[in-house]
This record gives C-alpha cells, structure tokens and sequence, in this order.
C-alpha cells in the first residue's frame, strides 16, 4: 500500500479493509476545478495545517458543499514540500487520537498543490502570482507561528531582511512576510481585487499581527517609491484586504513513532519519518486530537468559503476576544502551565501521566472550576463550562497524545501575565471576589519559584526549559522575582498575595518530598473546602 494517487486507487479494497476513510470525490476534478479558480491559499505547510485546515476543507469537498481543495505554500522550510507533499501527490494520513483510545485513520486529499515560496525560483513564483491574480481567491489563511510576523528586532528597529526587503521592492523578497506582500502587491495590480488575509497562529489578536506587519511593508514601499502609491490605500481598506481575528486551538504534536507503527502494521509503505534542516518534525501523516475549535471573524470582502458546515465558528471580534480570553486565561492554558511545572518537578514524562495522579487531577480541576470559572467571560458561541470539561475529560488526559510539561514549561515566563495575572486582576477588581479566596494560584507561582532553583522533588538536579528571562531569574532571591511585574502583571504585594506565595515556597522548600506534601495538603483541603469533588 502507497500513500499515492495511484496507490489509493490500486489498493482502495486493502486501505477500506484495514479502516481507512478515503476522499469520497473526484479528486482530479477538483484539482483541474482549483487551478481555474483557486479560492483558498494557505501559507505553512506544518502539522496544524494538514490536520486542522486540510481536513475542514475534506469534510466540505465529501460533502459536495465545495469543489475546490486547498493550496498550500511554504516560505520557511522548503523541505516540507519536497519530501513530504510531492513525493506523496499532496496526500496525507491524518490520524485522530481519541480519548476513549479509539483511532482514526483519514487519507486527507483537499491539499491538490504544493508550492514553495522562494523568490529565486521563478517558474514557482510564477505560478503563484497566477492564483494571486484570480478573482476566485476569497482567502489566504496562515500558520507560521506567532514569529513568522516579526518586522522588528526587541529595539523596534526592523530586522535586517525586512529593511532589505523593503529598500529593494517587491521583486527578489527574502523575508517570509516580504514575499507574501509582494504576491499581495501582484493582486493589487490585478485589479485591485479583494482578499482576506487570515492568521491562524495561536497568538492574541493574530489578524492585528498580519496586519501590521504587511502594513509595514506597504508603507516602505510606497515611501521608496517601489510600489503605486494606491497600494498601501488598498491594503489600508478592509473592504479590499481585511485581516481577521481567528482564535483556533488544536493539538498536534510531533509524529509520533507509535502512531507510525500503527501505520506500518496496516501495510503502508514509505511513511518515514525526517528532520529537516530547519529542525522540523515531518511525516507523511499527522498525529492529532478529537477536540478542535476554529472561531473566526466575519469579515471576507471577497466572499466567505462555508466553513460554518465543517464546524468552524463566524462571529464578531469582541466574541473571539472573549472566546481566545476564555481559553487563555482560565480553561486550557492556566491548567497546562500548571501541569508543566509540577510535572517537572515530580519528574512526569507526559502530561496524560500526571492526570492520572489525584493531586495533580485535582489541582487542575480546582483550578479550572473553583478558582477560574468566577471570573470567565462567556463568550456566547462557546459554553466555558463545556469547554473546560472536554479539556479535563478528554484532552488533557488523552493517553495517544504525547505531549511533555517540558515542552510546555518552556518560556513559562512570558506565559505567566496571561495565564495568571488576568485572573489576578479580575480578583482585584470583582465587588465578591478577593485575592483572600486564591489558594491553588499562589501555589502555582511559589511552584514556579521552587522550579527556578533546578532540582525536582527529590533534589536531582533537571534540565530547566528555554526561556528568555531564566539565566536573569534564576540568580534572584524569591521576593526579587515576584517584584518582577513583566511577568506577573501585577505587583503581588499590593496586598497579601506576594507574602502568601513566599510563604508556600518556603514549604515547598523543606525538603525532599516537600513538594508532593505540600501539593497534597492544599489541594486536598481546598477540595474539602469546596465540596464538589465532581471529577471524583
């Protein structure tokens, strides 16, 4: 069995026997149907791309909603197309882990062209200047990370290759954001033509990020004379670019040599695993949970692909701010940070381990629903409560999901302020609410502190995660890092929640074994406290 055109045809009866969901459509129809008129162009070519976006656009192609598929283009590792979309004919398998160990196995067949964006490469280049050129194209979506936007190093000067970029025009880009724009530039003097340009990084207010940083660009060059004057009117103009907010959560880890074992068992040859030169993760399948939410708003001068028919969620922005809120602040995030840095200290390997373990099981539903849910926003299009039971009862405790505190210890720093200091300043401004009434926070925080001195809870010392701040906090004596409201976003000790922090640090201090006892005893009196006890 190949994972191929050809393959999927020659070997349909063994890929059905074996439980494989096959693209229910005509693919070589929609693949001529996309290069008449392309309606979806995707930058980043990574594992969210395929699993999330590549399988929106599945649904609605085997529903016959759409007859398009998607197009997708990679300006950062070019190896992702030429070593795991062409070999393949753009073909992936994605494979859904779901918490009740079932497994999903999808040939995904929407992505019908892979391009790479290289401005040295002309015939491509070429290629793509003509899907730009459509009147068809209603969205260009991304996921290249929350760096992918970067213009400006930390003093607010621009990078190197973006003010190169910018001096030379748009021919012979070399930044990621500077070839998008450019591909813009050529929609512009095509007519004008309206697009949406929509990020699906999982960074606050992605579609300001874009837009900013494409503004960027055509303010340069309109000051460089490089481009029409009219160019940065068009991209200024929401009726002609508009740059939405999107607030999207799903979990992709790396492939996963389990899942790949699974794959290797059912016959399908030639699905290796590599790393590429950029350090990146890639096979011919994707790894993936059940749960996804993709909440976007309406704004498509160009028209707007039915996505609402695979699920995904058209609103207003103030409803995907209190909907990115609601997941950053109190029902995913806060209980994942939490999970790092005690999972680091209690020498856990996976996070569905630690929901395995009572304390730290405990320690995120209190979390999540006594100390949290006080203080959510309800966005309207999303029940907190709902989403915060999947999180608890699905996601966070998927044993298919490899996903280490490690990982997501790293740059706890930067995480904090959102993750905590919200629900902080909630506290502190609520007529009912006090700091008095946080316990399982300040626990966190002191956590945090006892993680800074580099050994776990039986005082060996582990590797700290990558932060940008760690070599400058961990010299400081405790007080001086709670002091430090660019992490917190707080001064703690404006009333008594910085000396209670200090005050479970030093017991979590105490020794070895001090920091399970110490989690135990809050914990469990906060559970007695409460009375619930509904994860029991």
């Amino acid at each position: 069995m190949y994972l191929t055109d050809e393959g999927i045809i020659t070997g349909r009866d063994k890929y059905l026997k074996k439980g494989y969901i096959l693209p229910g459509y005509d693919r070589n129809a929609v693949k001529k149907k996309t290069k008449e008129d392309p309606e979806w162009i995707h930058f980043g070519a990574g594992n969210i791309f395929r699993a999330f976006m590549g399988n929106l656009s599945e649904r609605l192609l085997s529903d016959k909603v759409i007859d398009t598929g998607l197009v997708v283009c990679e300006g950062f590792d070019y190896e992702l197309v030429e070593k795991m979309y062409r070999p393949h004919d753009n073909l992936s398998i994605l494979v859904t882990l779901k918490a009740d160990k079932t497994v999903e196995k999808k040939v995904i067949g929407s992505i019908v062209a892979s391009y790479v964006l290289d401005s040295g490469r002309r015939e491509e280049t070429e290629s793509l200047k003509k899907i730009f050129e459509k009147k068809s194209l209603k969205m260009c979506s991304f996921t290249i990370t929350e760096k992918g936007y970067v213009v400006s190093d930390h003093d607010g000067s621009l990078t190197e290759a973006v003010k190169a970029d910018i001096e030379n025009g748009p021919d012979g880009c070399v930044s990621y954001m500077g070839k998008t724009v450019a591909l813009l530039y050529h929609r512009y003097l095509s007519g004008r033509l309206p697009i949406a340009f929509v990020s699906m990084d999982n960074c606050s207010h992605n579609g300001d990020r874009l837009k900013e940083a494409v503004l960027t660009f055509a303010r340069g060059w309109c000051q460089n004379k490089k481009t029409d004057d009219g160019f940065l009117d068009y991209v200024s103009d929401p009726d002609k670019v508009s740059f939405p907010w999107t607030m999207i959560d799903k979990i992709t880890p790396r492939p996963d040599e389990t899942v790949h074992s699974i794959l290797k068992e059912d016959g399908i040859e030639d699905l290796d695993q590599i790393i590429t030169s950029a350090n990146t993760y890639a096979a011919p399948f994707v790894n993936a949970e059940e749960t996804e939410y993709l909440v976007m708003e309406d704004r498509f001068p160009a028209g707007r692909i039915p996505l609402e028919k695979a699920g995904v969620i058209f609103t207003d922005r103030g409803t995907v701010d209190r909907v990115e809120k609601m997941k950053v602040c109190t029902c995913l995030n806060p209980l994942h940070t939490a999970l790092a840095i005690f999972g680091c200290l209690l020498g856990f390997k996976t996070i569905h381990d630690e929901m395995e373990d009572e304390d730290l099981k405990e320690l995120v539903y209190l979390l999540g629903y006594k100390e949290g849910m006080p203080v959510v926003s309800d966005p309207g299009v999303l029940s907190p409560e709902d989403f915060l039971c999947a999180v608890l009862t699905k996601r966070l405790p998927n044993p298919f999901m490899p996903d280490t505190p490690q990982r997501i210890a790293t740059d706890t720093s930067q995480k904090i302020p959102i993750r905590f200091g919200e629900t902080i300043k909630a506290y502190r401004a609520s007529e009912t609410l006090d700091t008095d009434d946080l316990v399982l926070i300040p626990l966190i925080l002191a956590a945090y502190l006892r993680y800074l001195k580099g050994t776990d809870d039986n005082g060996q010392p582990f590797e700290m995660s990558s932060d940008p701040l760690l070599d400058e906090i961990k010299e400081l004596e405790p007080k001086a890092v709670l002091e430090k409201e660019e992490i917190f976003a707080n001064d703690l000790f404006a009333d008594g929640l910085g000396k209670k922090i200090l005050g479970m640090y030093d017991e979590l201090c105490a020794g070895p074994g001090a920091v399970r006892a110490v989690l135990h005893r809050y914990v469990d009196e906060e559970s007695a406290k409460w009375g619930k006890q509904i994860w029991k």
